[in-house]
């Protein structure tokens, strides 16, 4: 499994959690109580599910490393599938990449880059 965890951002959220650095998360993040993440291979759907209302999403790769204890969690969800979990705000500098990603012409986010990107770097 790849050390990789993923956070997908919409365009005004990317600007706020780069204005402040720790970025305590999106609404849905702030009602649930932690930051939701995906691997690389929930990143396709998480996209497709929760930002089908945008053309444009950004894409942020943390190491899992990053965080120690209880701060993250691989907790089941969609479809009984662990996905992780910060209880902790998000320091976006420590972003090991970022993406800018447009939907395609099928109306998908493409995330090849983003899967190529892991390859190279696990």
């Amino acid at each position: 499994m790849s050390s990789w965890i993923f956070k997908i951002l919409r365009p005004p959220e990317w600007q706020s959690a780069k204005a402040d650095k720790n970025y305590a998360g999106s609404p849905i993040d702030i009602a649930d109580g932690f930051i939701h993440f995906s691997t690389i291979e929930q990143l396709s759907d998480t996209a497709e599910k929760h930002f089908a209302d945008v053309p444009t999403v950004h894409f942020l790769a943390f190491d899992a490393a990053l965080w120690s204890g209880d701060t993250l969690k691989w907790e089941p969800s969609r479809g009984g599938a662990s996905f992780p979990h910060v209880y902790d705000t998000l320091d976006v500098t420590k972003a090991h990449c970022h993406w800018h990603v447009k939907r395609d012409n099928e109306g998908g986010f493409d995330v090849s880059p983003i899967t190529k990107w892991v390859q190279k770097n696990d």
